[in-house]
């Protein structure tokens, strides 16, 4: 693995009246937690429930009414929840799961792989699967650290290219494989409920690297197991 590899792959953005700083400090008696056992301190808790709060008056809202009156700090945890991924690390996420390829050389293939993210110009939703294939040096990962990846880099402010291209980076650095290949197809809320409103339309990126960026064989290998589907549900 590169020397790298325990350096977290994002950082959440800072605020600027507190610094980096703030955003990382020791959580006390009064912190609160999330779904999924994420930090969310009163610093943070407090000051997105002022702005969700400030939110809604400009929406000409009452948040003291009792439909909103919790509103404001259901939004401060479920955006921490859903921007999780700048604090994800490489090394907690892999958590020891790489492994000696003996002697496995053909493709590895996770398909369908759901992910929710958020639009960077809209804050509105994006969503749908990915499927992640590689070609195996001399390590292999576990198959359930292929989506906790996919999480990482969904759970953030994002725009699908680039998610598509961070899934192939990070098994680049985690296992120096022959080659990735990536297939992100997502639907966008921003295109389905505001501007153009087309509610049919769907989004496609592909990253390749290695031998799926040389070689044209093994993209069409990638590409043509895509189009296959199983028969019947395997049932388990």
């Amino acid at each position: 693995m590169k020397s790298d590899f325990k350096k977290p792959i994002a950082t959440r953005p800072s605020f600027a009246a507190e610094g980096a700083a703030a955003q990382h400090r020791s959580l006390g008696a009064a912190a609160l937690s999330l779904a999924g056992g994420l930090p969310l301190t009163e610093a943070y808790g407090d000051r997105m429930e002022a702005l969700s709060r400030a939110m809604l008056e400009e929406l000409g809202e009452d948040p003291s009414r009792e439909g909103l009156l919790r509103t404001p700090r259901r939004v401060a945890k479920a955006m921490r929840f859903l921007t999780s991924g700048y604090d994800a690390d490489l090394t907690e996420i892999v958590n020891g799961a790489v492994f000696d390829a003996e002697d496995y050389r053909e493709l590895v293939l996770v398909r369908d792989v759901e992910f929710y993210s958020l639009c960077e110009h809209h804050l509105l939703p994006f969503f749908g699967k990915v499927s992640v294939a590689y070609l195996p040096g001399e390590k292999i990962i576990g198959l359930s650290k292929i989506p906790r990846l996919v999480d990482a880099f969904a759970r953030r402010l994002q725009v699908q290219e680039r998610l598509t291209k961070q899934i192939a980076e990070s098994l680049e650095e985690i296992i120096s494989p022959r080659g990735v290949a990536v297939l992100a197809t997502g639907f966008h809320l921003c295109m389905a409920m505001r501007g153009v409103e087309k509610q049919a339309s769907q989004t496609t990126t592909t990253a390749f690297t290695g031998d799926f960026q040389r070689d044209e064989r093994r993209r069409q290998e990638f590409l043509s197991l895509l189009k296959t589907r199983q028969q019947e549900p395997l049932g388990f």
